[in-house]
């Protein structure tokens, strides 16, 4: 019997939640960042980048197949213990929590540098935790429903971004490994900021109604952060020269000033605006799952009392503190850090651990 039958996503909520969750406020400075690490090979970074990124999401999955119908701190429980698993949904709380303030306070940062300059950053802070709040109060299933959305109406804007192609320097991208693999490889790290998120399938998995596909599912996922990345990376590189790009803080932003249409002035101000969709995808569901982690802490079935806490708590807190651009850089760097032992060495440790139990086990029932 499922544990789970009214909270059930399908295939593409999955996609465009895990997508959603990768591919948020980070990327608009990802061509910057790349140029400064590795020139116009920054794009190979990507790619190298990607390739660790699915083989660690297939471990997720291969940890998660033992024990299908719970979540990871269910699987800790029957394997290591509860206070093992207690342990580990504290770390996640204050991991999902701190990935959703960073995603949450960018977007406040630049909705105030690109739309509303004269607005405090605290009613910024209130205007976009009360759809937050609708959101997340309605459960997972409204959350899918809501990721899957953003990503069908965001599907027209990689067709604009070919528009200032017809002023793009192909030759900016040769010759291939210009100074060789050392910058290149020097990069890839960057690159783990913008895939992380993946591991939020610890939480999501058992929700997921066809798990058989689990495997192809999350690559086509970290797929489709790939080419989304690579897509506005590649454009950002053959339109600015490589000294150029490092000028913007958000490239993606800027080449927006190109495009031209009678009836817009500033093209950039309208995509800031639906952008906001895109970065809402970073902190909504991390809410969510922090949230949602504390209630399994609690041993509650609903999270909206915690949601509540946690809501007021930033609402209330961004009129005395409200981080800087700068002080923003910094905490996206600790995430990154952070981010790379949650997501990538811990499953693989995890892996081993359940391999070796298993296998003693095993060898003890002989």
């Amino acid at each position: 019997m499922k544990r789970y039958p009214f909270n059930e996503i399908t295939t593409m909520q999955y996609i465009c939640l895990n997508s959603g969750i990768q591919m948020s406020v980070f990327f608009l400075a990802m061509p910057r960042i790349l140029a400064e690490k590795a020139g116009t090979d920054g794009w190979i970074a990507l790619i190298i980048g990607w390739i660790i990124t699915v083989a660690a999401s297939l471990v997720v999955i291969q940890v998660m197949k033992k024990h299908p119908d719970g979540t990871l701190f269910d699987l800790l429980t029957r394997y290591l213990g509860k206070w093992t698993a207690r342990v580990t949904a504290s770390l996640f709380v204050l991991y999902l929590f701190y990935y959703a303030y960073t995603g949450i306070v960018q977007a406040v940062l630049i909705t105030k540098a690109w739309l509303l300059p004269q607005t405090s950053a605290s009613t910024v802070m209130l205007l976009l935790l009360i759809p937050t709040y609708v959101i997340t109060g309605n459960g997972l299933r409204i959350l899918a429903r809501y990721a899957e959305l953003v990503f069908i109406i965001s599907c027209w804007i990689p067709v604009v971004y070919l528009l200032p192609l017809k002023d793009a320097h192909w030759l900016n991208l040769l010759p291939l490994l210009k100074e060789g693999w050392k910058p290149v490889f020097s990069a890839v790290p960057t690159t783990f900021f913008s895939y992380i998120g993946f591991a939020t399938t610890f939480i999501l998995y058992p929700f997921l109604k066809n798990k058989q596909k689990a495997s192809s599912i999350i690559m086509i996922s970290d797929t489709l952060t790939m080419f989304g990345y690579l897509f506005i990376t590649l454009i950002c590189f053959v339109y600015y020269s490589p000294d150029e790009i490092q000028k913007y803080n958000e490239p993606m932003v800027n080449i927006l000033e190109s495009i031209e249409f009678k009836f817009i002035e500033r093209m950039e101000i309208l995509f800031i605006a639906f952008f906001l969709l895109i970065f809402s995808l970073a902190w909504i569901p991390a809410m969510y799952l922090g949230v949602y982690s504390t209630s399994w802490l609690l041993g509650k079935q609903d999270h909206r009392n915690h949601f509540r806490i946690l809501w007021l708590f930033l609402a209330v807190g961004t009129f005395f503190f409200m981080p800087t651009f700068n002080q923003s850089d910094r905490m996206n760097e600790l995430l990154r850090k952070i981010g790379f032992g949650i997501e990538y060495v811990f499953p693989s440790c995890l892996l081993i651990y359940l391999w070796m139990h298993n296998r003693f086990k095993w060898r003890k029932n002989l």
